[in-house]
């Protein structure tokens, strides 16, 4: 009795489980057809939205960029149209108004300024305003910061920031960019007693007008092969935008296979000469 109750059950079992197996086969082709119409084509919207960001992309940083030229005309044009006669205000011959007057006026200015400051002349004048302006207590000091800042920026631009590298920061194992800018002379390299150091400029993200002058051994700096453009679109982006290495090793590559072909081609050829003499 017991094995025939057991052979009437097991047929049952059967039936469920190839009956469950059944149900679970269209569940799992409903799955499969999700996943292929996923991966297939996008949808409208999908599309909708990355012509949306493309456009964005294109579009943003050219308004950005004529935003920021349109404001600086307009504040230049500001200060210097004021202080212009009516004569030579274009404004006062026409009924609207020309953008971009004060600024060529202000660079032709600046430019008579500088010549009248490379003879005796104008050379007489400025040591006497600086002597002027040495007097006064509190303008004195921020005269001679500004005069310091700008004589390092526009006289040494060739030889500042020339050079990327990396430094451990703030502690080991972590990497900063940094910009290299010369070594480090003065009171500071005498009082350390290291002539290996160099002074070094640590940009903060986004903003890479902001950061930190710190003095670093040379051993201590990894130098990198980017430029100071590369690095510095690195820091802005917070390290989205990286530089294009691959191109450049695709570049050289490119130029160094026509050497190795014609180096082949003559190892070629030489080795064709003696089975041509020994034939």
């Amino acid at each position: 009795m017991g094995t025939k109750k057991d052979q009437e059950k097991s047929p049952a079992k059967g039936g469920r489980g190839q009956s469950g197996r059944n149900e679970d086969q269209p569940a799992s082709l409903a799955k499969l057809a999700e996943r292929t119409e996923d991966t297939a084509e996008p949808g409208v919207s999908t599309r909708l939205r990355n012509y949306f960001f493309t456009g964005l992309i294109v579009v943003g940083p050219v308004s950005i960029t004529l935003y920021i030229v349109w404001w600086f005309v307009n504040l230049i044009d500001n200060w210097v149209k004021p202080l212009l006669p009516a004569i030579y205000n274009p404004d006062t011959y026409f009924q609207i108004s020309i953008p971009g007057i004060g600024l060529v006026f202000a660079i032709f200015g600046l430019m008579i300024i500088g010549a009248l400051t490379a003879n005796l002349f104008g050379r007489t004048l400025l040591s006497y305003g600086e002597m002027l302006l040495g007097r006064m207590p509190v303008v004195r000091n921020v005269y001679r910061a500004l005069k310091q800042i700008f004589e390092t920026i526009l006289s040494q631009s060739s030889g500042s920031f020339q050079q990327v590298g990396l430094i451990e920061y703030p502690r080991k194992g972590l990497y900063a960019v940094v910009f290299v800018s010369k070594a480090t002379e003065g009171e500071i390299a005498a009082k350390t007693q290291n002539d290996d150091l160099v002074s070094v400029f640590l940009p903060t993200t986004p903003n890479p007008t902001s950061g930190y002058l710190l003095f670093v051994p040379k051993k201590d700096v990894i130098v990198l092969d980017m430029s100071v453009e590369d690095a510095a679109k690195m820091v802005i982006s917070a390290g989205l935008v990286e530089p294009d290495v691959q191109t450049k090793l695709h570049k050289l590559a490119e130029e160094r296979r026509p050497k190795r072909r014609n180096g082949r081609t003559h190892k070629k050829e030489q080795e064709n000469v003696p089975k041509a003499e020994a034939s």
